[in-house]
């Protein structure tokens, strides 16, 4: 076995190894290429949610600034005044036990 061994190490050391000759060959560029197609997708779906994100988080902040606008010009021009009915007053007449006359 050992002269087998010794056999086959010779055999290998008189072969010369041109680095050259040495490519990944075709399955070596397709699987490269398979992982940058694979690469580029995921880029792209991460900026899309990244925009999707962005563009809600503007929305948002949008409707909040509306939200207090309105609310602030709700409250400058409305005054309560004493001869309206309160929205609830009916409610406090129903917990009473008094009918409403609708």
């Amino acid at each position: 076995m050992i002269t087998r061994l010794a056999g086959a190490i010779l055999i290998a050391a008189d072969e010369e190894f041109d680095p050259d000759t040495v490519t990944p060959g075709i399955w070596g560029f397709v699987v490269t290429f398979g992982l940058m197609v694979v690469v580029v997708l995921l880029i792209l779906d991460m900026v899309r949610r990244i925009r999707r994100t962005n563009y809600r988080a503007e929305v948002r902040e949008r409707l909040e600034i509306e939200r207090l606008e309105a609310e602030m010009l709700g409250d400058e021009g409305s005054a309560p005044d004493a001869s309206s009915p309160s929205p609830n007053a009916d409610d406090e007449e129903n917990d009473t036990g008094a009918t409403s006359a609708r």
